[in-house]
């Protein structure tokens, strides 16, 4: 006789299934409707669907129910068939389950991410509805999944046990894993839902194993009940109007028995995840045998303290001065370009000490990204002004398509304008989906190619609408291009129609291969601007594999991926700057242009990456730059 679910988890790690909605997206089921609906007008490919994550290895399904509710299915017209729906998505879940499965049916949050959107006693009804319905088709439990704040979670994790004792997997969808939307840290969570009945504490979506990983290492010496993780396969990225994730399936196998360590018990994928990648975890836990969980210890509980920073005293404006910009001096020498996040609060200190060790190291300009990974952060316009009125560092900022409309835009780049930020890189942006605050929209009024042209048009006095300014705008525009593709001559090609509109230089994404670069030059030597050719050091191996499986964009060798295979703090560091040397040795030698980029506010390793590139070229640094 088959155990029920709290003995299967208890003897063993249990499979998990794979992504159902980017799944039927990738098999040409479009963006836009009920995927749930799809239980009653197509169940032969929710059931093929099924079966395949089976007999990968699967032997947990969650039943195709994620928003199969009341006020998601109201957006269709379906709101009528809330009961029909939920319990087929049982039926064809239970039949491709077979007798040695389980079916778990899932119920997805209501709000998303938005915190006043529907009021507390329309959650409380329209969980209560579902819930009604996936119990009376005969599930096994209940995956309640992809929550981002505990108040909805113990809303839907109440009405369960209203009416049941049947197992709850509670899963969060946590981007930051510091806190939950609400303010919780993931300990105090934990400790919450595990008295409110929960049996299993997890996390899934929103990030991929690296992010899952950290998730569970905050809960080490609290947590007591089973984990459950369902990582996404790495971030999106957003390629020719699709979405593409890049996870491999044999990373997910190799991730899956680290968290099998830390206490998992139910292993899955969510976006992005295929039955391959749901094989390769099955595999991996062949025969694994789980250990005892710990001991509850409740001392570790976080008790983040909010960091003010001084009111900083009144700033000069900063004025156009005139001086040559980072074209004009490329053309000369080398010139090093240094990225340093914006923080993600209001303390400001330790990026200013940032900024002045890499003035004192000589950078010519300090760029900023604009909310990169959709991830919030202080406004990159303010900190520009800031780190040129303090340092006399040149500001570079990005602009993303993402945040703002032709509006915002323009509005924003006039307030360049007036500050004398005058150097800018031009990036689409990620998904908002993809980020920390979910339920915002991702904009997306222009293209990178159209939003270069517009901001070159300021240079000539007209503004977005076609109507004249009074004076020109002095902007030199960067393009940013991947060079990590399988047809690196197609992507030189997409490079040339951003040169044609507009663009003055291109930075590049991080590369790790010598032979790469040298690859680069000979592709783009017919280029008449300039590259600065992109180097992120590495701050330890599980920094490198996490950049390497999961960050569109980043492509690690096997040579460099095995040095740092290991290697964490110190170490670590000391290893990814002596890469990012050698590196550098093959750069500097074929480009002009460097672009170091700062790992985790570790500006040391790019201060000493600058000097080592001074040392290179053999300049000495002189009043004039400095």
């Amino acid at each position: 006789m088959r155990p029920d679910l709290r003995q299967a988890w208890g003897n063993k790690v249990l499979i998990g299934d794979g992504a159902m909605g980017t799944f039927l997206y990738q098999k040409g089921f479009p963006v836009g409707i009920s995927y749930e609906e799809l239980n009653l007008t197509s169940p032969e490919v929710i059931g093929d669907v099924h079966r395949q994550y089976i007999e990968a290895g699967a032997q947990v399904l969650e039943s195709n129910t994620f928003s199969a509710n009341y006020d998601k299915l109201s957006k269709y017209g379906l709101e009528s068939r809330v009961d029909e729906i939920n319990r087929a998505g049982v039926r064809i879940a239970r039949e491709a389950a077979g007798k040695d499965g389980y079916v778990v049916g899932a119920i997805g949050s209501i709000r998303g991410g938005k915190r006043n959107n529907i009021s507390t006693d329309e959650l409380k009804r329209h969980f209560e509805q579902q819930i009604h319905s996936l119990l009376s088709e005969g599930v096994d439990g209940i995956v309640l999944e992809t929550f981002y704040d505990v108040e909805e979670m113990l809303l839907a994790l109440s009405q369960v046990r209203k009416v049941s004792d049947m197992p709850v997997i509670s899963q969060f969808a946590v981007e930051d894993i510091a806190r939950t939307l609400d303010g919780h840290t993931m300990t105090e969570a934990f400790r919450i839902v595990s008295q409110e009945g929960a049996d299993v504490f997890g996390f899934n979506c929103r990030t991929g194993p690296n992010g899952m990983l950290r998730a569970l290492e905050t809960l080490q010496g609290v947590k007591t009940l089973p984990a459950s993780v369902f990582p996404n396969a790495g971030i999106a990225d957003y390629v020719d109007g699709e979405y593409r994730y890049g996870a491999s399936p044999e990373y997910f196998g190799k991730m899956a028995v680290q968290f099998a360590d830390m206490g998992a018990r139910i292993i899955g994928g969510c976006c992005g995840t295929t039955p391959a990648h749901i094989a390769e975890i099955s595999s991996a836990l062949t025969n694994y045998i789980p250990s005892p969980l710990p001991e509850p210890s409740m001392e570790d509980v976080d008790r983040d303290r909010i960091v003010l920073h001084e009111h900083p005293e009144q700033e000069q404006g900063m004025e156009q001065s005139g001086e040559p910009t980072l074209v004009d001096l490329v053309k000369e020498r080398h010139t090093v370009i240094v990225e340093l996040d914006p923080p993600r609060d209001l303390d400001i200190t330790k990026f200013m000490k940032g900024a002045e060790a890499l003035k004192r190291a000589g950078v010519d300009a300090l760029t900023m990204a604009d909310n990169s990974l959709a991830v919030t952060r202080m406004s990159n316009m303010a900190l520009g002004h800031l780190v040129h009125s303090r340092t006399g560092l040149r500001p570079l900022i990005h602009i993303a398509c993402r945040d703002r409309n032709l509006i915002g835009t323009q509005s924003h780049m006039m307030g360049f304008d007036a500050l004398g930020i005058d150097h800018v890189l031009a990036v689409t942006g990620d998904p908002a989906r993809f980020g920390d605050l979910p339920g915002s929209s991702s904009v997306y009024d222009l293209t990178s190619f159209e939003i270069i042209r517009m901001i070159k048009q300021l240079n000539e006095g007209v503004a977005f609408s076609g109507k004249p300014l009074k004076q020109k705008a002095k902007f030199v525009v960067g393009a940013a291009f991947n060079p990590n593709v399988r047809h690196l001559d197609k992507a030189v090609q997409r490079l040339e129609k951003k040169i044609a509109s507009g663009a003055d230089y291109v930075m590049t994404q991080p590369v790790y291969d010598p032979e790469l670069i040298v690859k680069l030059r000979e592709a783009t030597k017919h280029l008449d601007i300039p590259i600065f050719i992109g180097i992120m050091p590495l701050a330890s191996g599980r920094n490198a594999e996490y950049l390497h499986n999961e960050v569109p964009g980043i492509q690690l060798s096997d040579e460099v991926r095995e040095r740092m295979a290991g290697l964490e703090g110190e170490e670590g560091r000391s290893m990814g700057v002596k890469i990012g040397k050698e590196l550098l040795d093959v750069a500097a030698e074929h480009f002009k242009g460097i672009y170091l980029m700062t790992p985790f506010m570790f500006y040391e390793m790019t201060a000493q990456l600058t000097e080592y590139v001074w040392e290179l070229s053999d300049r000495r640094l002189s009043p004039l730059f400095h």
